[in-house]
């Protein structure tokens, strides 16, 4: 399975994330929880975590949320 690392996902931004890890306490938290929420899909993905089909839906809809909130503040930052 592959894995959806966010500096991986958009390596053309890795300084940036890694400045907005340092100073933006609000990026840090849901960059870390999008992190938490990664480990845990290719868990189920690769049947090591057993999960009902909805909370696998719940949890790759959080995740995509958070990825597309994280990009959001990624590219309108200065």
């Amino acid at each position: 399975m592959e894995r959806h690392n966010f500096v991986h996902e958009f390596p053309e931004h890795a300084e940036k994330i890694h400045q907005l890890k340092v100073e933006n306490n609000h990026f840090r938290k849901l960059f870390d929880e999008y992190h938490e929420l990664e480990h845990e899909i290719h868990r189920i993905n690769t049947d090591t975590e057993a999960v009902t089909d909805a909370h696998a839906h719940e949890v790759k809809a959080k995740f995509l949320f958070l990825k597309d909130e994280l990009y959001s503040i990624l590219t309108n930052s200065n």
